[in-house]
């Protein structure tokens, strides 16, 4: 786990994707936001979490973040790019009081818009994925058990009572923009939804679109709704 900034200030916790490490964050922590802690995470079965195979349950990565959220009443703001936006949402639905916002950054939660391609079976072969690294090996075999994994998801959107802020851009070829009005009707218990839709963006918004990201922070860590 990377930390810094100040002990005791707001915690802003970053969930990175699939593959991913707590190293995708670093510009977030070398300059966070005034005042605030970052945290930045490896999920298990990435950079330095164990186990070595893959965690494929929501439920037991969401475990993970669980552990890093302050026992005090501090503000804490959870940002979950990609497939640590299904993460995120996990923590902020159980339990709820813990959260004050949620940042997901091109995240997939709509299990609609998941499919298991034809490649990700092959690299499920034992010769196969045993040729693999780590990261992939286990980035294949969450990505295998996702869609079912968001359906058991689904019932719980509704509990989380945090503000949220979907950042999402308009050219995602691999979350596409059709995950935005699924969260938009699923997040019925949100303190407020606000979107903000990148023209022409991808699905890297992390490094391609700082900017944007920083600005939801800010609107995150103050009164969001």
């Amino acid at each position: 786990m990377l930390r810094n900034g100040e002990p005791g200030g707001p915690r802003i916790i970053f969930v990175h994707g699939t593959p991913g490490s707590a190293d995708g964050w670093l510009d977030y922590l070398v300059q966070p936001p005034a005042g605030t802690e970052v945290l930045a995470l490896d999920r298990p079965g990435f950079g330095q979490s164990g186990p070595p195979g893959p965690v494929v349950s929501l439920a037991a990565q969401a475990a993970a973040v669980v552990a890093l959220l302050p026992k005090d009443n501090r503000r804490t703001v959870l940002v979950g790019h990609s497939l640590g936006g299904a993460v995120v949402a996990q923590v902020a639905a159980e339990p709820p009081e813990r959260v004050h916002a949620l940042v997901l950054l091109a995240s997939s939660l709509d299990p609609a818009q998941e499919s298991v391609l034809a490649v990700q079976r092959v690299a499920e072969w034992p010769p196969v994925r045993a040729l693999l690294p780590r990261a992939l090996r286990n980035a294949n075999a969450e990505l295998m058990a996702f869609e079912a994994e968001l359906r058991a998801l689904a019932p719980l959107l509704p509990r989380i009572r945090a503000a949220v802020l979907i950042v999402h851009g308009t050219q995602d070829q691999l979350v596409p923009a059709a995950n935005v009005p699924y969260m938009q009707a699923g997040l019925t218990g949100a303190r407020c939804v606000h979107t903000v839709m990148l023209e022409g963006l991808n699905h890297f918004l992390p490094w391609n679109s700082e900017a944007s990201v920083r600005g939801a922070l800010r609107r995150a860590l103050g009164d969001t709704c």
